[in-house]
């Protein structure tokens, strides 16, 4: 049943009179241990929870009639659009330097290497600030984290315009590195918003549009920037003035974008919007530990092989997308402007197969045969871009970098929701915080390797390089024992006997 945002009702009252069964749910509180009913690690099982604690959980499903109540808010809807879209405005800003790399370098009269830093910053700041952000998104919750966000963004966008001028370099850099902080507010929550706020029947759709802004923000990068900003290299003043369009009308987006962020984004909805939720709003604040829940995620095995898998295939992605103009000129001279049509198609066809990925996945729930296929598919893809890259061919180069795209972005929400279910009750944002550190990590090793590879012995090496590594992202893939502790939840499939070390969120 969905509701206006549950402000209509009177409170703890339905349109009936009666009280619905999850107004007796205790306060949202992030649970970190053991799934209900399921062992430790080590093989231990878990004690059975206190008499008090069973009492209030059987009252609760009593109260449903064996269920707790779930309805779905409304406002759901504005929450991830606001959220979708000041994710865009943070992707637009890291590849607004690189895609105009020879612009900034005369304006600001430093090298290209130096301009290059300007996109590197993003995944250098986040690998050591990652946990941080998601302790703070555990411990004072998803509303804070999102203002965070938001507002960095739109403090890098206004420093961005106080650095225009060719000798501030130094303050453009510290801009982009206020936006790269904002990113690690950012990354980790598409799968948060998506349990907290959405049912099991769009939870996965919703991480996918969520995860969609990231990218529309990218192609966005790719197309505004040359538009707004043309090459005037006689003509500093001219340049000056058409960079400071782009960043003003960024500060201005970005700021929008954070106050509106101020009134959309709550804590949590009123009601559950699913069983899940409901059963970790019923187990109660103990002695919380960001530090067990870390431990308990690395403790899980099948989390770590999906951890490297994902940091496999994203990292690469990263590397092709990074190195994909270098790739192209090499056997296409003077098509640099077709080299960036061709990283838009990548990231166009990625933004589609998120789409359809997330749809397929909250219409079947197989999540490992899902993420196994997708995964294959990426690597036939990746060996085909790179055998047919030298056939002097555009056209050809457009149809597999499409491909391959779709496939590779494709899979990031599937990653994201994959690691949720199987790592549930544990807090999807540290989850998703892990898996895209992972990824920035790959993603700069590949970079740096393939990079070096390319330039001495040509693209073929360099792509050969990661089609190793996305073959054994496969077997790694391959292993990962499915065990879908979420759906099992919403399904009914759980056991009251928990032992749970839990917090506020």
């Amino acid at each position: 049943m969905v509701e206006d945002d549950g402000e209509e009702e009177a409170e703890g009252e339905s349109e009936s009179g009666e009280m619905p069964a999850a107004s007796a749910v205790p306060p949202l509180q992030r649970c970190n241990g053991f799934l209900p009913g399921k062992e430790a690690e080590d093989g231990e099982r878990p004690s059975p929870a206190s008499g008090g604690e069973r009492a209030e959980a059987e009252a609760m499903l009593a109260a449903g009639g064996g269920r707790p109540e779930t309805r779905l808010s409304r406002r759901r809807l504005a929450v991830l659009a606001v959220f979708s879209c000041y994710s865009l405005v943070n992707a637009f800003q890291w590849i607004q330097y690189s895609i105009l790399s020879n612009v900034f370098a005369i304006f600001y009269g430093v090298s290209f290497t130096q301009i290059d830093w300007l996109s590197i910053v993003y995944m250098v700041a986040y690998v050591p600030l990652i946990l941080p952000a998601t302790w703070l998104l555990d411990t004072r919750g998803l509303r804070l984290t999102a203002l965070l966000g938001a507002g960095l963004n739109g403090l890098g966008a206004w420093l961005k315009c106080a650095s225009l001028a060719p000798d501030r370099y130094p303050l453009t850099l510290a801009a982009q590195t206020v936006c790269a902080v904002a990113q690690v507010f950012i990354l980790g929550l598409p799968s948060r918003i998506a349990s907290v706020w959405f049912g099991p029947t769009e939870v996965s759709t919703a991480c996918a549009v969520a995860v969609l802004g990231n990218q529309l923000g990218t192609a966005i990068g790719f197309l505004l920037p040359p538009v707004l900003v043309p090459n005037t290299p006689g003509d500093v003043d001219l340049m000056a003035h058409n960079i400071s369009i782009m960043f003003y009308g960024t500060a201005i987006v970005s700021t929008l974008l954070f106050f509106l962020t101020g009134v959309v984004f709550e804590e949590k909805p009123k009601y559950p919007p699913s069983h899940s939720q409901a059963v970790l709003q019923t187990m109660p604040p103990e002695d919380y530990s960001y530090k067990q829940s870390i431990i308990n995620l690395f403790r899980n095995i099948p989390f770590v092989l999906l951890l490297i898998s994902y940091g496999i295939m994203t990292g690469a992605f990263y590397s092709v997308s990074t190195l994909l103009n270098q790739m192209i000129v090499t056997h296409y001279k003077g098509e640099e402007v077709n080299a960036g049509r061709i990283g838009l198609t990548l990231v166009v066809a990625g933004m589609v197969g998120s789409i359809i990925c997330g749809l397929w996945l909250d219409y079947t729930k197989t999540y490992k045969q899902t993420t196994l296929i997708v995964y294959i598919l990426s690597f036939i893809g990746m060996l085909v871009f790179t055998f047919t890259l030298d056939l002097g061919y555009l056209i050809v180069v457009f149809v597999t970098g499409g491909v391959l795209g779709f496939f590779m972005t494709g899979y990031l929400p599937l990653g994201f929701e994959f690691a949720v279910e199987i790592t549930y009750p544990e807090s999807e944002g540290t989850s998703s915080g892990l898996l895209n550190a992972s990824a920035q990590i790959f993603g700069i090793v590949f970079t740096l390797v393939q990079g070096k590879l390319t330039t001495d012995y040509g693209p073929l090496a360099g792509n050969l390089f990661l089609c190793a590594w996305i073959f054994v992202g496969i077997i790694l893939t391959a292993l990962i024992k499915s065990d879908l502790r979420r759906h099992n939840v919403n399904s009914g499939i759980m056991n009251l006997d928990v032992k749970a070390v839990s917090g506020d969120s």
